[in-house]
Formats: C-alpha cells, structure tokens, sequence
C-alpha cells in the first residue's frame, strides 16, 4: 500500500504545475480571441490620436509646436477609462460563461484540477495579458510622446502609471468575471458590464459639475469626482488648474501627481466655470481612499465570481 502511495505522489503533478498549465491554457485563449487583437488596434488608434490630434490643432492655427517635456508623464499611456473597460470585456468576456457556454467547461473539469486553481489561472492569464498589452502600448506613447514634444521628464515615473492602469482595469476585470459567473452568459457579461460603465460615464459629470453631492462619486466606478489643484497650471484649456479625479480609473495618475505634489489640495466646485468650491480634499486622501475602493471592489467581484464559478453545475 505504501508503494503504490509513493508511485501515485510521483505521478501526480504539483499544484505549480497544474496552474501553469491553466495560465497557458488561458493565454492562447486569449490570444486567439479576434476581439482581443481588435482592442489592441482600438487602443493603438486611441494613443496616436492623443499623439496627432495636438499636432493637426498647432498646423490649423499655425503656431509651431513648444516643447512640452512633462506631456508623456501628464497624460499617461494616452488611454482612459473606456480602454480600461475594453480591455477588461476582450479579456475575460469568455473565461468562464465562455467555457459554460461551448460545453469546454467539461473536459476541463476532468483534468486533476481544482477549480479554484482554474479561476486563479485564468486571473492570472488575464493579469499577464493586461501587462503585456499596456506595457506595448506606453512604450509607443512615450516614443512618440518624445519625437513631438521633445525631452521628457520623471520617465521612471511611468512604471506607476502601468501599475495603476492595470489595478483599475482589474476592477472591471472582476466585475465582468461576476457577471459573467451569475448568468453563465458572455452576451450578458458583456452587455451588463457596459451598462454600468455607461451609466457611470453619463452620470459622473453631472453630478460632479451641477450637485453639491459629488462627494458620493468618491465611491462608484468610473472617474469619480473632479476637482483641480488650483496652483498647478493644466495643460488642457478653460479648467482653474490640474484637473484630479477620484474614481477607480485615475489611480495610476493619482500615483504620480501624488509623488509630484505630495502636499497638494485639491478644490471641487459646483461648476466650472464661475462655480464655487464645495470642499477641499488633500491629494494624498484622494489617492489613499480610491485604492482602498477599487481594492474592495476588487474582492467583493472576485469572491462573488469564485463562489459561484466553485459550485456551478456542470451539465453535459
């Protein structure tokens, strides 16, 4: 009885190599997916026009191009919150309702692996091939970023950017992975997914420029709250100073305006233009406080989808 334990030990692969055998699994899903390639042009798309519109803007008004050596650090990897939201939706849409859905769930499930080793393998999957992609993509921001506008300053300073991006990322990540784990269905995961983005993206601005309640921003998706650190000078016309905003998409940009203002104050208003301040939040708050927000964010959806994805029927 003990040899054969001893040979069965031996035969058996370790937890190690059954997960990277999901990962592996999972990246060439991804890989293979045409949509996944399609956000990957979108996102390129996106970052050349927050290169060339500037560009095609001084040649209309014929004005030469200044040398602008805090662009790059200023805007980031020139994507926002939609590309995180893209990202997310062509990267784990499929990962489980998918597999519910194609029945390759079943074979899956036969392999000496848990499926709680199956859902960290396909987070991971995700997370690697999040980083990839928006690693390729700062690369090309801050070449072209350079070619136009000249020298750039606190380049290092970019990797906090990467992170931040990807940690907001992840909260629709874990968002599409609920969904998608409640309803066994893509086309639902995809489509609730949007529905709360778009409501986020509609809602958001109204609520921080025309309410006295933009406070509660502080803890939706999306962008949050806006508000300016009035003695820094923005890039952007028509706004009182550096725009900041509080939600779960800005931590990567809160990171380095923390690091490059470590005792700003940041000054929300009714509106705009004329408006007057409702409150004034330091910078270090805004930035704490949305990384505990994403941070829960993140764990509610995740646990939500495991639960589940640990105790789905599977129907052959």
């Amino acid at each position: 009885m003990t040899e054969v334990k001893e040979k069965h030990s031996r035969i058996s692969p370790s937890w190690m190599t059954r997960f990277s055998a999901m990962v592996k699994y999972e990246l060439l899903w991804n890989i293979r997916k045409k949509k996944f390639l399609g956000i990957i042009v979108v996102a390129f798309a996106l970052t050349t026009l927050s290169l060339v519109v500037p560009v095609i803007m001084y040649n209309v008004m014929g004005s030469p191009i200044g040398q602008n050596p805090d662009y790059v650090i200023g805007t980031g990897t020139g994507i926002g919150g939609l590309a995180f939201f893209l990202f997310a939706v062509a990267t784990v849409m499929n990962s489980i309702s998918g597999e519910f859905e194609s029945g390759s769930i079943v074979p899956l499930l036969t392999k000496p692996i848990s499926r709680t080793t199956i859902f960290l393998g396909k987070l991971f999957a995700a997370f690697l091939t999040v980083l990839a992609a928006y690693t390729v993509i700062l690369v090309y921001f801050v070449i072209g970023g350079t070619i136009i506008y000249g020298p750039q300053n606190n380049l290092h300073l970019t990797l906090l950017s990467l992170i931040g991006n990807i940690f907001s990322t992840f909260v629709w990540i874990a968002l599409v992975l609920a969904i998608g784990s409640i309803f066994k269905s893509s086309l639902i995961a995809a489509l609730g997914a949007f529905g709360i983005w778009l409501a986020a993206y509609l809602i958001t601005p109204i609520i921080s420029v025309f309410s006295e309640q933009a406070w509660i921003l502080t803890y939706v998706l999306g962008t949050g709250a806006t508000g300016y650190i009035l003695d820094v000078p923005s890039q952007i016309p028509f706004t009182p100073g550096m725009a900041v905003t509080t939600g779960t998409d800005a931590i990567g940009a809160n990171l380095i305006n923390y690091l490059l203002h470590p005792t700003a104050e940041v000054t929300f208003l009714k509106r705009l233009i004329g408006g007057s301040p409702l409150y004034t939040e330091t910078l270090s708050l805004i930035l704490f406080r949305s990384i505990l927000v994403t941070t829960a964010y993140i764990l509610v959806f995740l646990f939500v989808s495991w639960f589940i994805f640990r105790r789905a029927e599977v129907l052959e």
